[in-house]
């Protein structure tokens, strides 16, 4: 093949190949890549104006995508300009990756395969060490982050995942419309949340936030509050529909122990049933808990009064809600279930924050769905150590999906 050949098969534009070696032994093609002479344009690396004069000519090396079976090298000469604004400076060539041993189009490849594919798995592929790899992949996030249009943040999410012992929790701040996560920060304080708006979001970015999809827990509110006052609280109904799910494995719990002989063999093996709502629920699942429900009512109430909770979420206006779970509250009376008493001191706490939810309604689904896709990065990365990483593989995880959602809607 000739210099002229390699140089249609390289395909950068204004740069052609002059040289190339190939080693049958060791597998490799090398090929020495200068400025074509067409191609005038100095532009300078560090503000993007035009430079006056080439200063200096260098020789870097670089390792390229592989062709056919061989390892392909480039030896690329770029020139130091004279720049008027920044003074001597290394030219712009948007075919390498600023500093990076690599080529661009390498990163690329090599980021595109991180996308569907662990760094060890892709390491394994490219001939790379598994650090590498992680090294390529976060530039090629960062290229690309930087590269999107960022809708304004009106409604957040903001919720924590448990890591395990050592790292314990890691606060989660997304935003609702995209369903994108915006920011991570260790541990669950008041302080972590103080962190993100203090330093991610100016005064503008904050006055703009309407409402925000939280847990109960009492740090992220008073941050929320402090930093952004007009915010609607909404208090996530997952959360708290959880909190009157460990409302009926209490009362099961002590049921069964309070029962003896053979009626302890209706409750033993029905916790997860009694957790299922009704309606996922089969026929002979449901013909079981039917039997449970005939010889133990303190069981049937408590698993009607956790069904019934799930209606309130149902009301578009604030007073019918505010009624409802009055009357919720109010059934409760004679029915001596103290888990159920205290899980409704609890509601009458967070009163507002429930209804909250007729005057801004926020997609409730997103937050568990961005805590999945995080959760998942971490099984198959075996964990991060940078967050920042794991924030932009989340981000790019999360945007593939939509834009993918998108194209499959409209086709």
């Amino acid at each position: 093949m000739t210099e002229r050949e390699f140089s249609r098969i390289l395909g950068w534009p204004g740069y052609k190949v002059y040289r190339h070696e190939i080693d049958e032994a060791k597998r490799t093609l090398r090929l020495w890549v200068r400025r074509d002479r067409k191609n005038k344009l100095l532009i300078c690396g560090n503000c993007g104006g035009r430079g006056h004069r080439v200063e200096e000519v260098r020789e870097r090396e670089l390792r390229h995508l592989p062709c056919m079976k061989y390892q392909t090298w480039l030896n690329v000469e770029y020139y130091r300009v004279k720049c008027p604004k920044c003074g001597l400076r290394t030219e712009r060539m948007d075919e390498m990756a600023g500093k990076s041993p690599f080529s661009k189009d390498l990163e690329d490849d090599v980021g595109l395969a991180c996308e569907s594919a662990p760094a060890r798995q892709v390491a394994r592929r490219f001939q790379l060490a598994a650090s590498t790899v992680r090294a390529i992949d976060l530039r090629y996030l960062e290229r690309w982050s930087k590269s999107r249009n960022r809708p304004v943040v009106k409604q957040l999410g903001v919720d924590e995942i448990y890591l395990g012992k050592r790292q314990k929790f890691l606060t989660v701040v997304s935003d609702l419309a995209t369903a994108e996560p915006l920011w991570f920060g260790p541990e669950r304080k008041e302080a972590t949340l103080d962190e993100f708006f203090a330093r991610q979001l100016s005064a503008m970015q904050r006055g703009r936030i309407q409402a925000a999809c939280v847990d109960m827990w009492e740090p992220f509110t008073k941050s929320i509050l402090k930093w952004v006052p007009t915010c609607k609280i909404v208090f996530d109904k997952f959360h708290v529909m959880q909190h009157a799910n460990q409302a009926v494995d209490e009362v099961r719990r002590a049921e069964f122990y309070r029962k003896g002989g053979q009626k302890r063999g209706f409750i033993k093996g029905k916790r997860w049933l009694l957790l299922t709502r009704w309606f996922n629920l089969d026929n002979d699942k449901r013909q079981m808990l039917n039997e449970l429900f005939r010889h133990n009512r303190k069981m049937m109430k408590a698993y009607l009064l956790k069904e019934s909770l799930d209606r309130l979420w149902t009301y578009k206006y604030e007073g019918a809600a505010r009624r409802y779970l009055n009357r919720w509250i109010d059934q409760l009376k004679w029915q001596r279930l103290k888990p159920f008493e205290k899980l409704a001191r609890m509601l009458l706490r967070h009163e507002e924050g429930l209804l909250n939810y007729c005057r801004m309604k926020v997609p409730f689904g997103v937050v568990e769905a961005v805590n999945g896709n995080i959760k998942a990065l971490l099984r198959r990365g075996r964990g991060y150590r940078n967050l920042r990483y794991l924030l932009l593989k989340a981000q790019q995880m999360a945007a593939s999906k939509t834009e993918f959602v998108t194209m499959k809607k409209v086709a």
